[in-house]
């Protein structure tokens, strides 16, 4: 299911339909997200439930295509591969019930400021990592108490990651966008 029509305001900054990303090219023909059904609605119902609070949801990337986490595991460098999903293994992404997310502030009309930067491989990825202002903390954990109470678990590895509860049922996929 496409994000943006199951909810218009959910917001998208897909990076890897660019080269901002730590790939530093364009991985994905079309800046789009989608999830498995249940997980798409879940996201929706986060989304609303932020809202009142003055906030949106960002989401970075959601379904990702199996030979796309194959290009990022030949690109990482040893030392960063606990950063990306083994394609041995595939990844929640791949099975659409992944999601990289970050906070949108309606008022200001921008992303709010995290302890870490979405991909920017170091310790400030750790949903653990103390660092940052009380205020970023505050957001990061408002992120994801928002995310767990609707089915949503945190990768403890990234901050912005969240695999939804029933990931396991559904297969590993490599689909291309324009198929979906």
């Amino acid at each position: 299911m496409e994000l943006t029509k199951l909810d218009p305001t959910i917001r998208l900054d897909i990076r890897y339909a660019t080269s901002h990303n730590f790939m530093g090219r364009v991985l994905y023909p079309q800046a789009r997200a989608f999830l498995q059904r249940p997980a798409a609605e879940a996201l929706a119902r986060v989304n609303a439930e932020l809202k009142p609070l003055g906030y949106c949801l960002l989401v970075f990337d959601g379904y990702r295509p199996w030979r796309i986490t194959k290009q990022m595991w030949d690109h990482t460098p040893t030392d960063k591969k606990e950063f990306v999903a083994d394609p041995r293994k595939g990844s929640r992404h791949n099975r659409g019930c992944a999601v990289d997310l970050s906070l949108w502030d309606i008022a200001a009309n921008q992303e709010v400021a995290m302890p870490g930067e979405y991909d920017e491989m170091s310790p400030r990825f750790y949903t653990a990592y103390a660092g940052g202002t009380t205020e970023q903390k505050a957001r990061r954990d408002l992120l994801r108490s928002t995310m767990e109470r609707n089915g949503f678990t945190v990768l403890p590895a990234e901050w912005w990651h969240f695999d939804y509860q029933d990931w396991k049922s559904y297969p590993i996929q490599d689909i291309p966008f324009s198929q979906l």
